[in-house]
């Protein structure tokens, strides 16, 4: 959906202030405001599923398995059970911040000599050479023994029945969907997710009664069902029959890692992500360079603005293409990274009047997705966000388990003296990043922005439209975005040109060709902005705030 823009916002807000009939730019909807509990997602039965947890006497953990357990039936070629989950979890009783890395390792039999042998120079984006062990359900797991109230089977048995009952495929997701009928010849694909010989129109039901058996599995013999039982035998004994080296024992093997997350403070709001294997520092990264300037007084929308939002990002993301990699594997300099007084050597190289056409990551001596978030009565809030990668993920959907296996490990780099390198039980460069904000040592803001390489970019202009700009909730979210597409990337892939950006309507021409003045390329386009969902804790009246920008399916409900 195009979004116009009314007008700029020149002043600074410490609170979500707009209304939507004075509020200086255009928005889809209002904010949604409630005072007991709260749930995002980018698919309205998601949402409400969410909610009716909440209401049954669950926690903010319990609805946010639940929401996920039910995009993994509602919107498959984005998450699911056969990809990875990361969390962020605001734990109210102990005032603190948890982090969770659920995501998988690759294959210990697939080893470099076997690409070696085959000649390849990367990992293809679809097929079994991409696929890595499965983190979501052992995530599930992890959070509800730590946190959740509800028994698994009544948190699960939402998604079975939409499973197994059917429910309207909406609009974007079918859109989406149609991608998928250029896998048809893939393993299990079509049987599962292409009823008919096709992809599922808008407001035609969709069942998927295998997929509604595993969750059953699941629910009634827990994780080990999955990564010890039937399940895993199952991907074992498919993978094998096409090519695959995932074993059972990889499963057998595999554990979440509970981490402390990482900060970085931008003007007095704490913003906290998770650091790598993941990209989320990036966004920590572009925050900590845009903090060095006058964001506010240059406008939004502005040519001042886009460009050094461009630059910072450029700057960030080669880091993120040399450093950011599985921390079991190598020392990663994260607090160098996200430190301020790195972000004020990294901004003393950009130009105000010329985009750079290339950037050198800083020489530092090393010491397709959704997103939900759900807060409940007590204070709790949970950020989190799964995938199963680039659309549908490798296209191989064991028939029998009707899921398809991610496609994660196509993001390794088969330059062996990289970060990212392949390695056998090795977690790749992952791009799925929740966030969080608090403010004086309180729960301000529980948000993501789905979307690849967009997310940091996302990130970082969702923040800098409610701090710098004074935008409410649904405004940041609602608000035109630009990307830039073109930096190297973490699987070896190097881009010297510059890139370019990409942009939604509401950038006035004469900004346009201020910015291509400076050396940008421009290019508009509609879609590829990611998906923004956002709660957030107005502590003065102690209510919370939802938001669900336009660009998805989405809905933010609360009561």
């Amino acid at each position: 959906m195009k979004v116009l823009m009314l007008g700029f916002c020149l002043f600074v807000s410490t609170s979500f202030a707009h209304d939507r009939l004075t509020g200086p730019h255009f928005t889809t909807r209002s904010e949604v405001l409630a005072q007991s509990g709260m749930a995002a997602s980018s698919q309205p039965l998601v949402s409400q599923v969410a909610l009716d947890i909440l209401k049954r006497g669950g926690n903010a953990i319990d609805a946010a398995i639940a929401a996920n357990a039910v995009n993994s039936v509602v919107e498959p070629m984005s998450c699911g059970i056969g990809g990875d989950l990361f969390a962020i979890v605001w734990n109210a009783k102990e005032r603190r911040l948890y982090g969770l890395n659920a995501s998988g390792r690759s294959p210990q039999s697939l080893t470099m000599e076997e690409f070696r042998t085959r000649g390849m120079e990367q990992i293809p984006v679809r097929g079994p050479l991409s696929v890595s062990t499965p983190g979501c359900v052992d995530g599930w797991y992890e959070l509800h023994d730590k946190f959740g109230s509800m028994p698994m089977q009544e948190i699960l048995q939402p998604a079975i029945d939409y499973a197994e009952q059917g429910f309207p495929v909406t609009e974007v997701i079918a859109q989406y969907w149609q991608s998928g009928e250029r896998m048809a010849d893939h393993p299990g694909f079509a049987e599962v997710l292409l009823p008919d010989g096709r992809a599922p129109k808008k407001g035609e039901i969709f069942k998927n009664p295998a997929l509604a058996h595993t969750l059953t599995l699941i629910a009634q013999q827990g994780r080990e069902a999955f990564y010890n039982g039937a399940i895993a035998a199952e991907i074992e004994a498919f993978l094998s029959q096409h090519g695959g080296y995932l074993r059972a024992s990889d499963l057998a093997a595999h554990t979440s890692t509970w981490i402390d997350p990482v900060s970085a403070s931008y003007r007095g709001y704490e913003v906290w992500e998770l650091p790598p294997n993941g990209q989320g520092i990036a966004a920590l990264q572009i925050l900590n360079i845009l903090e060095g300037y006058d964001i506010a007084g240059m406008g939004f929308g502005s040519a001042d603005y886009i460009h050094t939002l461009v630059e910072a990002k450029k700057l960030a993301f080669e880091d993120r293409a040399k450093y950011y990699a599985d921390m079991d594997f190598n020392d990663i300099p994260v607090k160098q990274l996200i430190s301020k007084s790195y972000a004020d050597q990294r901004r003393r190289l950009i130009d105000p009047d010329r985009a750079a056409d290339r950037y050198d990551a800083g020489d530092i001596k090393p010491g397709d997705t959704i997103y939900l978030t759900v807060a409940d009565k007590q204070g709790n809030m949970v950020s989190l966000i799964q995938s199963i990668f680039y659309g549908f993920g490798s296209g191989l959907v064991p028939p029998e388990l009707g899921f398809p296996l991610q496609n994660r490990g196509a993001l390794f780099t088969l330059q062996e003296d990289h970060f990212n390198c392949y390695e056998p039980g090795k977690r790749p460069f992952h791009t799925i990043i929740p966030a969080f904000v608090t403010k004086d040592g309180e729960p301000f803001l529980s948000f993501g922005v789905m979307g690849g390489d967009m997310q940091p970019q996302g990130h970082a202009q969702i923040l800098v439209n409610i701090i710098d700009f004074g935008m409410n909730l649904q405004e940041a979210g609602d608000a035109p975005r630009i990307r830039h597409i073109g930096s190297s990337q973490p699987t070896g892939t190097v881009m010297r040109d510059g890139g370019y950006v990409v942009y939604e309507s509401g950038i006035t021409p004469e900004v346009i060709r201020d910015l291509i003045r400076r050396g940008h390329d421009l290019r508009k386009i509609v879609g590829g902005f990611g998906g923004y969902q956002a709660i957030g804790w107005d502590a003065r009246n102690k209510v919370y705030i939802g938001a669900s920008e336009s660009r998805k399916d989405g809905q933010a409900v609360g009561y």
